[in-house]
């Protein structure tokens, strides 16, 4: 309903403040997931507000279980009297389902940081150590995104952590490794911290390079810094909005992000 129709209806004062207390709660905030086309490509984006939202990392449950699943996350959250409104995969993990880099949970060092490096051709080096790879962060002052060995080098408190590779997008410059008119083609799912501080979640819904999907983040989504987290069976969306909730072939994912309230 536009501002327009709202002041036509000459609601009073007291509904007019309530309409905008729903429209700022963090409810509305977690739930803005579109679909959204670019370069002919389709995505589902999602913006969260870290400043408003309870943005968080998730991979074991109380008994020291991956979580796996975006169900088993609603579940457990349900009987805290919370639900899951939005999760999507949070970066790269091992076969038992562990981070395959740096993980912190509520303001505890899980896993370390991978600071290791692989050589060889571009196309022979896996997508996690393609340098510089990154770190996505929430800490007091918000979220953001660094390249390891910058948020390494800081050394700053963060409540959460997930490292996952490549950066797609480094201080509004794409990774120097992606190629433009690639044949890297598959479904890739990353984040991005925009220069007002919301945070951008993005999924193709069909195959793409990396090439392209960095150029989603900077000069669709304006997100100066970006980090890729998955692809192909590695990739999820939870929306109940949307009708979603993806399973991964893999048996499960790892690290999760999502928003609960």
């Amino acid at each position: 309903m536009t501002a327009r129709r709202i002041l036509n209806i000459n609601l009073p004062l007291a509904a007019l403040a309530i309409l905008f207390l729903l429209a700022c709660m963090p409810g509305a905030q977690a739930r803005q997931c579109t679909e959204q086309g670019f370069e002919g490509s389709s995505y589902v984006v999602c913006t969260v507000d870290p400043a408003v939202s309870d943005l968080r990392l998730f991979w074991k449950n109380d008994a020291g279980d991956p979580y796996r699943r975006f169900s088993r996350i609603a579940d457990a959250v349900r009987t805290q009297g919370q639900e899951l409104v939005f999760a999507i995969n949070g970066g790269m993990y091992q076969p038992d389902y562990t981070p395959l880099g740096l993980y912190v949970e509520n303001g505890k060092e899980l896993r370390p940081a991978d600071v290791s490096s692989v050589e060889g051709r571009p196309a022979q080096i896996p997508n996690f150590y393609k340098k510089p790879n990154g770190v996505f962060f929430i800490g007091e002052a918000g979220a953001g995104i660094l390249p390891t060995d910058e948020f390494l080098a800081a050394r700053s408190a963060v409540r959460f952590a997930t490292q996952s590779g490549p950066m797609l997008v480094i201080d509004n410059a794409l990774h120097p490794a992606l190629i433009p008119g690639s044949t890297d083609r598959t479904r890739r799912s990353g984040v991005g911290v925009c220069g007002t501080g919301l945070v951008r979640f993005a999924i193709s819904s069909g195959r793409v390079n990396f090439h392209e999907f960095a150029r989603l983040f900077r000069d669709e989504l304006g997100c100066p810094n970006a980090l890729f987290l998955d692809g192909g069976r590695g990739t999820g969306l939870y929306s109940p909005d949307l009708r979603r909730n993806d399973f991964s072939w893999y048996g499960g994912y790892g690290p999760m992000l999502g928003v609960v309230e």
